[in-house]
């Protein structure tokens, strides 16, 4: 069978080619830094060892979704044969969920390294995290790998006692429909729990701020933390907005989930594209290093483009 895709396929194909390609650039930049970093320093900081480690994870997620949508549009049939599309989302969820639990994570951290209070497990946790930073990371993987066996498990119930003729495509693809629902559960769960870790963050970081923020008033001096403060609760807010379009887009992905071609999941994966490249680049120009690196590589662009 010829592959037959339309105007709207071929549109949407290249929309999400181009975010993906500048999503996977940006984030193989930051790894890219922080690696040559690692080289010269033979170490690296809590910090950079969760931008590492995120780059990483969203890189390789923003590869197979990019495969998930390109053989999705353009080869709908043969997607479906068993262990392609098994595979594919098995490991995309696992990158999935890693991207979102080192997200969650790394507002956390950034809120238990500025954030001041006097309650004695959170002074704790400041003195410890640093050495707890390794162990996260290995959880998040752990946790990731379990969620993808799940997701492989009951994704590849459909496809059992069928055959891969093209008879059965269509009968395999319902059948896929009707566990859409576990699925969608399953990562309902990993948003809910993300989404929490970045609320209670922004919100502890708030009232911090606030308490800095009247000290200062009241004690008439300069607090050099107000600064840190400030770059966390950006970082963070950029975290909630992207957490929440993600909430959304996973609503509207279960209401449109039995309906192919529809350009509500074409505006879903859009949206979904264009925050992990947003997002990369405010962790760039929140990070000093990042940031003189990046507008180096543009200087040197900018000075060939004059050149010609």
């Amino acid at each position: 069978e010829q592959f037959n895709v339309t105007s709207y396929g071929a549109t949407a194909v290249a929309i999400i080619t181009f975010e993906a390609f500048a999503g996977m650039w940006i984030n193989a930049f930051i790894v890219s830094v922080i690696c040559m970093a690692w080289v010269k320093k033979k170490t690296l900081n809590s910090n950079e060892k969760i931008l590492l480690f995120l780059g990483c994870s969203r890189f390789w997620f923003l590869c197979f979704s990019w495969v998930y949508s390109f053989f999705s549009i353009i080869y709908p049939d043969y997607f479906y044969v068993h262990p392609t599309y098994t595979l594919i989302v098995s490991i995309q969820s696992f990158l999935e969920c890693s991207n979102l639990c080192v997200s969650a994570f790394l507002c956390v951290f950034y809120c238990i390294k500025i954030a001041n209070f006097r309650n004695s497990f959170f002074i704790y946790l400041k003195v410890k995290i640093d050495n707890m930073v390794p162990w996260l990371l290995l959880g998040s993987v752990l946790f990731s790998l379990v969620i993808g066996i799940l997701v492989s498990n009951f994704v590849n119930k459909p496809h059992c006692n069928n055959s891969t003729s093209q008879g059965n495509f269509s009968k395999v693809s319902i059948r896929m429909d009707k566990h859409f629902l576990t699925i969608f559960f399953i990562y309902g769960f990993e948003f809910i729990t993300s989404f929490m870790a970045v609320i209670s963050s922004a919100l502890l970081l708030l009232f911090s701020l606030w308490r800095h923020k009247h000290n200062m008033q009241t004690n008439s001096m300069k607090d050099l933390s107000m600064d840190a403060h400030i770059k966390a609760m950006k970082s963070i807010l950029s975290f909630f907005i992207m957490y929440s379009i993600n909430f959304v887009c996973l609503i509207l992905n279960m209401v449109y989930a039995t309906e192919k071609g529809s350009p509500v999941i074409f505006l879903i994966h859009v949206f979904l594209y264009t925050f992990t490249v947003v997002h990369p680049l405010i962790l760039i120009f929140s990070n000093p290093k990042l940031e003189k690196s990046m507008l180096r590589i543009l200087a040197c662009v900018k000075c060939k483009v004059c050149m010609r």
